[in-house]
């Protein structure tokens, strides 16, 4: 019998006592340890009903236990659905309506509120942050289940459901070989190896955290230094005995900040890597020049997982999210799904054993995201360059049409994060009463600035590209993964150009 993850990512370390998570209490569990925590997840699992197929929803904090819950799923072939900490009771509502999981483990606050929203289809049971409640004491009394569920590469491995910023949410079916091709391909791709250790200190709601940073650890046999949430000074004081990072660009802002950050600080470390959210080419700059590092940008989604990386060895180019992975195949597309050339502005799309197979419950819309050769289409708007770097410019949905014309937001707010006294910007398309609809600019700076921001434009930028106004604030609404709400900015400033 096979299960491709459990064997590849856990089974394989059974009896391996190298220290797998150093926890922040000082307690050390080695891969082993893991390994065994796992099994007795899984037999918390069984022991409470669930089965192969059955999905196990996750809204609790980062603990070990919670860490472990995705891979005594996949011991038993149950599909693990990891929820943001962030969601409302309401949003919760729709999750568990839309995924109908046996089982949610939550914090012990909500346990009442979870169990009244599964109304009888499921149980809640609880963990909380310091690893108590109910689930947690049945996992220390279990023993380790030795079974290991017969799956194959092309069974259901999680349901991961999308940020849902332009309408409702959709859950991405990711298999068992989506996930461990994509392991395997950035292990290869990021020189990991069991002599690393990596700073983890992402959720692991997201694939970024959980599939990305653990999946990879455990591939390679290393180590994480495992963080509950991100806190810039104990990451600075981790740094030392560390060979490795994986953070969203907020992360590298807020080290940035601290004068602790320097080439002496970081002369462990071999890798920084940012993902989730674009990386301002300024912050690129700024931390080659602080730690001596350039920190390697790739690109990836919900239903992709990664796509594309900058080199670990040659040019690691800021603003671009480099070449496509192993296996990984990349175009850009016009809006028929003809590829176009280097140079030309299109529709990203991707193609490989990386993509989902689909969302859940949604076989029409399925249809709709796929070309008939395969390719998905990602949403995503690119251009690939004449050395083969993947730039992305935005999101289609984020495409505004002023008169006629196509305006790309990111060619505007590369112009305006260049002017000095400005920290970021988001450029939105808003109603216009004779354009339909038109930019502005939302910006994170000093109002002094606005001068050099205008002049900039104006010399840059071709005159309807140019926004009608440029609002000054102190920062932009984002997701928990770093990433500008510009739905959120299009309802404050929606009616800004209608008078």
């Amino acid at each position: 019998m096979a299960n491709p993850i459990y064997d590849a990512l856990v089974g394989i370390h059974r009896g391996n006592a190298k220290p797998f998570l150093y926890l922040q209490d000082g307690r050390v569990l080695s891969h082993s340890d893991f390994a065994s925590l796992v099994g007795r997840i899984a037999t918390v699992l069984r022991d409470n009903g669930v089965e192969a197929g059955d999905r196990v929803a996750v809204h609790a904090a980062k603990t070990p236990e919670t860490l472990a819950l995705f891979f005594g799923c996949a011991q038993i072939g149950a599909v693990f659905l990891p929820l943001n900490t962030a969601y409302t009771l309401e949003e919760l509502r729709f999750f568990l309506g839309d995924a109908q999981p046996k089982l949610c483990i939550c914090s012990p606050e909500e346990e009442a509120d979870i169990a009244a929203l599964l109304e009888g289809s499921g149980r809640a049971l609880t963990i909380s942050a310091d690893s108590t409640g109910s689930v947690a004491d049945a996992i220390t009394k279990a023993e380790p289940l030795k079974d290991v569920a017969d799956r194959d590469d092309n069974d259901l491995a999680a349901l991961l459901y999308t940020s849902g910023t332009t309408g409702r949410s959709k859950g991405a079916m990711l298999t068992q070989n989506n996930l461990l091709s994509n392991t395997r391909a950035l292990m290869a791709e990021w020189r990991f190896t069991a002599d690393d250790v990596l700073i983890h200190a992402l959720p692991i709601f997201h694939t970024h955290g959980l599939f990305v940073a653990t999946n990879v650890m455990l591939a390679a046999g290393g180590s994480m230094i495992f963080h509950q949430a991100f806190n810039a000074n104990a990451i600075l004081d981790d740094l030392p005995r560390a060979t490795a990072l994986m953070g969203v660009p907020t992360f590298y802002t807020r080290l940035l900040a601290s004068d602790r950050l320097n080439r002496d600080l970081v002369g462990h470390m071999r890798l920084f890597v940012s993902g989730s959210a674009p990386l301002l080419a300024e912050t690129h700059v700024e931390f080659e020049a602080r730690a001596g590092h350039r920190i390697l940008e790739r690109y990836g989604m919900t239903e992709t997982n990664m796509n594309t990386s900058n080199p670990y060895e040659g040019e690691r180019r800021a603003g671009t999210v480099g070449f496509p992975l192993a296996g990984t195949e990349v175009r850009i597309a016009d809006a028929d799904g003809n590829r176009l050339a280097q140079g030309e502005i299109g529709g990203i799309e991707v193609r490989g054993p990386n993509v989902f197979v689909g969302y859940w419950g949604l076989p029409e819309k399925t249809k709709t995201e796929f070309r008939p050769d395969g390719y998905f289409i990602t949403g995503d708007v690119g251009m690939i360059d004449k050395d083969g770097y993947l730039h992305i410019v935005g999101r289609a949905k984020d495409l505004i049409i002023s008169g006629g014309f196509n305006i790309y937001p990111k060619e505007i707010e590369l112009v305006i994060d260049q002017v000095e006294g400005v920290v970021e910007s988001a450029v939105i398309g808003v109603p216009h009463p004779d354009f339909g609809e038109s930019p502005i600019a939302v910006i994170v700076g000093d109002e002094a600035a606005r001068p050099a921001v205008e002049a900039a434009l104006a010399t840059s930028l071709a005159r309807f590209k140019q926004p009608r106004q440029l609002v000054f604030v102190t920062e932009l609404p984002r997701n928990t993964m770093g990433k500008v709400q510009k739905a959120e900015l299009r309802k404050q400033y929606g009616e800004l150009l209608s008078n």
